[in-house]
């Protein structure tokens, strides 16, 4: 009900009163009167004045199911939002609801995440109110060897989301970070459930430092929206962004099952090409010339040989970006 009265709020440009709203609704003064203090407490500024009734003023940076389902222009994705004021992580509830046959297209949001998870088992810092952590369920009809894929298109996807609704400038490093000016601003993990001839589901994270202001020791390389574009941003218009131009390319993707469609606009992003970089593996670590993208997502590097190798996974650091001399 308290969402009926926000959507009725927000619906109208003059004061409302109390007892219209408890006609249309269907509930008693009683009862708009508590929703109304609610919704207060969520930080809607609601303005109230005797014998005129109610009116919003504004709305706070809030990423509550209401706020981006009603902004949100598309088909699939964020049909089904399953919003957490706090949680583990988006990751582990969005492969739950999978397990539990979640429809394609869900997305799981928090405002804070208390165990965070990044590539490699590392943590992800999440405090509340300041980031975007969301999840999405996807099940395209894939082999489990492009799965990666998805994770190029999503880090796609932020960078033209967040460049259309802020103006900044973002660039990818190979394959899962989104940076601006040369530090992280946002992280990508992707996770599968899969057959060997098939995936059953697949979820991408991610994590977006928008609003933040202070990161714990040892993140020097990280950065915000805010940071960077020296304003505070409203994180649902953010969201909305990233969500509308994954869709976008997604089910282009899901037709064409390769990432040619939208593979130039990558490497266009890709802060990773043209670079000399560290590769970190389980076994090794040594430096490479970074010379393309290929077809199935891979990194094709020349390396201290001179020859071709491919890379599909690993920890890769570009020259002059993350402290990497």
């Amino acid at each position: 009900m308290k969402e009926k009265v926000l959507e009725f709020l927000k619906s109208q440009k003059e004061y409302i009163s109390g007892e219209e709203i408890s006609s249309k609704l269907g509930i008693t003064r009683a009862g708009v009167w508590k929703n109304i203090n609610k919704l207060k407490e969520e930080g809607y500024n609601i303005e109230s004045m005797t014998r005129k009734g109610y009116r919003l003023k504004t709305t706070p940076d809030i990423v509550t199911k209401s706020e981006v389902s009603s902004i949100i222009q598309t088909k699939v994705l964020g049909k089904d939002i399953r919003y957490y004021e706090q949680i583990n992580s988006t990751n582990d509830m969005a492969k739950t609801l999978a397990r539990e046959n979640a429809a394609e297209g869900t997305v799981v949001i928090a405002d804070r995440q208390i165990a965070g998870k990044g590539r490699l088992g590392k943590n992800w810092d999440s405090p509340g109110k300041t980031g975007i952590w969301m999840s999405m369920i996807l099940k395209p009809d894939i082999l489990p060897m492009q799965a990666s894929q998805l994770t190029l298109l999503a880090g796609l996807s932020v960078c033209e989301g967040i460049s259309r609704v802020t103006g900044l400038e973002c660039r990818i490093k190979w394959p899962n970070d989104v940076v601006i000016n040369g530090k992280k601003v946002c992280g990508i993990l992707t996770e599968m459930n899969a057959e060997l001839d098939g995936v059953n589901y697949i979820v991408v994270g991610i994590g977006i430092n928008v609003n933040t202001k202070d990161f714990p020791e040892g993140l020097s390389h990280a950065t915000s929206l805010s940071q960077e574009g020296g304003k505070q941003y409203m994180r649902r218009y953010i969201i909305k962004g990233v969500l509308e131009a994954f869709e976008k390319d997604y089910m282009i993707y899901k037709t064409q099952r390769n990432i040619g469609h939208f593979l130039q606009r990558y490497k266009d992003y890709c802060i990773t090409l043209n670079s000399d970089v560290k590769i970190i593996t389980h076994q090794e670590e040594y430096t490479a010339y970074a010379k393309d993208i290929a077809k199935d997502g891979s990194l094709v590097i020349i390396n201290a040989e001179g020859q071709e190798e491919t890379i599909f996974s690993g920890e890769v650091s570009v020259r002059g970006l993350y402290g990497y001399i």
